[in-house]
């Protein structure tokens, strides 16, 4: 194909995505507001001219490829489209936000400018960038929450397109995918476009595992298919004798969901009950209420179904924060299988699968949970107005309540609070108000006093108890757990060491006579006291943990009292001598080492180790082993073994940190210092060894714990470290921690032990 038949080919396809996107667009129940998606289309195109994807295609496919995510998958308007469009013409273009202004307007040129700001996404060498990168993408989502919801979309098609980018780069955007991007998509109700962003994820991450599970899913689908179908035939019966205009379908659970629950509960595919849920849609008939159809659907299948009474969840009564609706309940099917159901209304579904995006759809209702929204928003211009210090402190702090189950608890006077699971009776304190979480004294649930480190649960009542002579302490941020309250205690406990350091300076500058104090004087006074800086010196004099002389002369008598400097120097080169004979390599002649600690300091002999090779970031890192040692440090967090999915982190050190994929510390790692991910391949290790555990569970018996151990032994020889059994009423459990040499030899264990007489389960421990 010649260049021109390329380049009209490239065109004609270009064409036919934007024709996709109008007709997208024009389906919608949006304005028609063809004109100005023309132009901006027409802009990009033009800026962008010449520029190419990774992937070789022209890079206006990228733009086009995001807005029609923004139209047809979120539901947004033109305004949204065209910014979509323009997102990357400021940043890669001789363009500027005012010339956006000039051609589209102020709103348009708002959510492109928010857009630009942090186009750079949350990597970059300087972690507080990134976490400042993050501060904007924030701030800016709460001036306009169109920014965000295009940025995940832009996100979304990065993901689609992921396998034209090298390994090290995958790890490090699926890290920060999972890490922010799928929890503020949960979070804003985009539970489509959520579960697709850890399934893209979750394939990159695991692609054995994830073709594994692919696999048995679609061998299993008759099996479900006849489940459903016995379970419907009675159900579709009793909804069309009450008249109702609905759809009812079997949905299967994501593969990253069916994997993350394997993984967090030790069980094996075959184990996981609730492969699908059956959902219920209907179009709310005219005069009726939606929720009463709900409740009147929900009765109609527990008139013909045993319902299991703990799983009811009323999400219809109580939307939870992200706005989403549904009647939740488990009944016992026909087949003796546990099946989950899902009732909502068009509006609900629409709603659960856009989230938040879809409220425009229906703002002439002016339903109550559109205000969620706002109050979240709320929340996190709080959090904004009194960022952490620390940079990585602030992002995890914000992400902390983004991916939260939640619980609703009841004020005094009956009004309803939505809390993340696991908060505490201080988290609600300050959810009522700053001023009441401040002075918080103790807290009242269901009419018994309590603690404020008190967990609560749903259903709680809860009564704040308050003095005003109470202020926030540090030991709080030890049990809080919502964002706002953490942001709240930090800032308030900043102000209270800015008051004491304040008090400090004043009684320092009198002793001084308030004349300005010698550079060289501080820092004597500095290291006198063993404070950092002029702040820590303050805040020590003024809580009273350091007591100054009564003049200011008397400072050169205490420092007069000091050791010889002499002595500190060679107190510091007798340590510096200890340190390195620890860390480093032997001496080989023990009696000139110890001739050497009493000479004078420039001769002692420091055992030096040799300097750490820098580790070449583009390459794959082999994990080697020699002389009973190994290039790589196993941290304690996911306890890898030879044969995981792992990814490699490189600390401060120069030293390869080995975590598996899925280990939450190595996804903040990825997340936050993504120019240190590296791609690692295994070697074959015979010297070094690998601590793992298996645990298993089964039917007590005399003689059962020796089974299991003459099976272990059978043509293998077995090092274990320690073995922990337990029984109760008849049901034993048992952990084996053990040293191996890979996965696949634990797997080959836990085969042998799932053949004993009576062992029901067995499975290595996932950390």
């Amino acid at each position: 194909m010649s260049d021109e038949q390329k380049m009209s080919e490239e065109d004609r396809m270009i064409e036919e995505e934007f024709q996709g996107l109008l007709n997208d667009y024009l389906n919608s129940n949006h304005r028609r507001k063809v004109d100005i998606i023309t132009r901006a289309f027409n802009m990009a195109k033009e800026a962008h001219k010449g520029a190419r994807r990774r992937s070789g295609e022209p890079y206006i496919m990228h733009p086009l490829a995001v807005a029609r995510i923004v139209s047809r998958e979120m539901g947004l308007g033109s305004t949204s489209i065209s910014a979509s469009l323009l997102h990357d013409v400021v940043e890669d273009t001789d363009y500027t936000v005012e010339d956006i202004r000039t051609l589209f307007g102020d709103k348009i040129a708002q959510i492109v400018d928010g857009l630009t700001k942090i186009s750079s996404g949350m990597f970059g060498e300087d972690v507080s960038a990134q976490a400042e990168n993050f501060r904007k993408l924030l701030l800016t989502m709460s001036e306009d929450i169109r920014v965000i919801l295009i940025k995940i979309a832009d996100r979304l098609h990065n993901m689609r397109t992921l396998s034209s980018m090298a390994p090290a780069k995958q790890f490090k955007i699926t890290g920060e995918t999972l890490y922010i991007y799928a929890p503020l998509a949960h979070r804003l109700g985009l539970f489509a476009i959520k579960t697709e962003l850890e399934e893209l994820c979750f394939k990159y991450e695991h692609p054995e595992v994830f073709a594994d599970l692919t696999r048995k899913i679609e061998e299993s689908a008759p099996e479900r298919n006849k489940i459903y179908e016995n379970f419907a035939v009675p159900v579709v019966k009793a909804l069309d004798k009450m008249e109702i205009d609905y759809e009812m379908r079997a949905r299967v659970k994501s593969v990253y969901s069916i994997w993350n629950k394997m993984q967090t509960k030790g069980i094996e595919f075959n184990e996981v009950y609730d492969l699908f849920a059956v959902r219920i849609i209907f179009e709310l008939s005219p005069g009726l209420d939606e929720k009463k159809q709900c409740w009147d659907i929900y009765s109609a299948i527990t008139d013909i179904y045993k319902l299991r009474p703990d799983r009811i969840r009323d999400w219809v009564s109580h939307p939870k924060a992200n706005g989403y609706q549904a009647l939740h309940l488990t009944v016992m099917g026909p087949d003796g299988k546990w099946i989950e159901i899902q009732i909502r209304s068009r509006r609900m579904d629409d709603i659960a699968e856009k989230g938040f995006a879809a409220h425009w759809k229906y703002k002439e209702s002016r339903i109550e949970e559109d205000n969620e929204l706002d109050k979240w928003l709320k929340t996190i211009q709080e959090v904004l107005a009194n960022p952490n210090p620390n940079a990585i402190d602030f992002l995890d702090t914000v992400k902390m309540n983004l991916f939260s189950s939640e619980i609703f608890v009841f004020t005094p006077k009956g009004e309803i609070k939505t809390l993340p699971q696991g908060a505490t009776a201080l988290d609600f304190a300050y959810t009522i108000h700053t001023r009441v979480g401040d002075h918080c004294l103790g807290a009242k649930v269901n009419h018994t006093l309590v603690p404020l480190s008190q967990k609560l649960g749903s259903g709680d009542q809860v009564e704040i108890l308050t003095s005003q002579s109470v202020q926030p302490q540090p030991e709080w941020l030890n049990f809080v757990t919502t964002a706002k309250a953490r942001t709240k205690i930090e800032a308030s406990l900043r102000r209270q060491r800015r008051r004491v350091g304040e008090k400090g300076k004043k009684v320092l500058d009198e002793l001084f006579d308030n004349e300005p104090i010698d550079n060289t004087v501080f820092n004597k006074i500095l290291h006198l006291y063993k404070a950092e800086n002029k702040e820590d010196l303050y805040y020590l004099i003024g809580s009273n943990e350091v007591v100054l002389p009564g003049n200011k002369e008397a400072f050169q008598k205490i420092k007069s009292a000091e050791p010889d400097k002499q002595d500190n120097l060679f107190v510091r080169y007798v340590k510096q001598a200890m340190n390195a004979i620890k860390k480093g390599p032997e001496i080989k002649n023990s009696k000139e080492a110890s001739k050497g600690v009493g000479d004078e300091p420039s001769s002692v002999p420091i055992p030096m180790m040799p300097p750490t090779p820098k580790v070449d970031r583009k390459s794959v890192y082999s994990l080697t082993e020699s002389n009973f040692r190994k290039n790589f440090v196993v941290p304690l967090c996911c306890n890898p073994l030879p044969g995981d999915d792992v990814f490699g982190y490189i600390t401060e050190k120069e030293e390869v940190e080995v975590h598996k994929r899925a280990c939450q510390t190595g996804l903040k790692l990825k997340s936050n210092f993504g120019d240190r991910v590296i791609e690692v391949a295994w070697g074959d290790y015979r010297q070094y060894s690998f601590l793992a555990s298996i645990v298993f569970t089964g039917i007590d018996r005399i003689g059962i714990l020796s089974s299991i151990l003459a099976k272990l032994a059978e043509g293998v020889k077995v090092n274990i470290q320690s073995v922990n059994v337990s029984s109760n009423d008849g049901i034993f459990e048992g952990v084996f921690n053990l040293h191996v040499h890979s996965a696949e030899e634990v797997n080959q264990l836990c085969a042998k032990i799932a053949k004993v007489d009576g062992v029901s389960t067995v499975h290595r421990s996932p950390v």
